[in-house]
């Protein structure tokens, strides 16, 4: 019975110190527009640009043309981010961690992205650049909003309309070469 308490005592201490983290890793906060922690956002921004360089590199490499002129725009920006959130935490004034290698899910990602290639490639390349773009700008509205630290929050405001524009490219790669339901015959 003691133990019990004991372990419900700590998990009741210890919640509203972990449930950002575990909000953030989940999807919970997303889903609630709950602004994630200094820490857990500097962690996703840092996984977000280390996918975004990596998988538009591949994309350089293997996508058709209009795919390689989106990479290449991808590759400059968020190489440009990223050194901008290495500052902020070099520079002192973000205290956090930042990763030097991206999480399971998105090395599984790229190593799938590597695999492929001819269609299969340019159907797997845009459906990421769109649904990591998505991911961006929520992480960026959300922490821009209500994030707790002031720097961090001001460049995340600056850096959302980029993102937004990354989107918009994401979601129109290859439709300038499908044909519309109007113009087959």
């Amino acid at each position: 019975m003691n133990r019990t308490l004991i372990s419900l005592a700590a998990l009741l201490v210890a919640g509203p110190a972990l449930a950002q983290s575990v909000g953030e890793k989940t999807g919970v906060n997303s889903a609630l527009g709950v602004s994630p922690s200094t820490a857990d956002f500097v962690k996703q921004v840092a996984i977000s640009d280390m996918f975004e360089i990596e998988s538009n590199k591949v994309g350089q490499q293997k996508g058709n043309a209009e795919e390689k002129t989106f990479a290449s725009q991808m590759v400059t920006d968020h190489t440009k981010t990223s050194t901008e959130l290495k500052g902020l935490v070099s520079g002192g004034k973000v205290k956090a961690e930042l990763p030097t290698a991206l999480d399971s899910s998105h090395q599984s990602k790229l190593d799938k992205l590597k695999g492929a290639s001819g269609n299969d490639f340019s159907s797997q390349f845009n459906s990421m650049q769109v649904d990591a773009h998505k991911d961006a700008v929520d992480l960026f509205e959300r922490y821009s909003k209500g994030g707790d630290n002031a720097d961090l929050k001001d460049w995340a405001g600056k850096t959302l309309p980029a993102l937004k524009h990354h989107l918009e490219m994401a979601q129109n790669l290859g439709k300038k070469s499908a044909p519309t339901t109007g113009e087959r015959k």
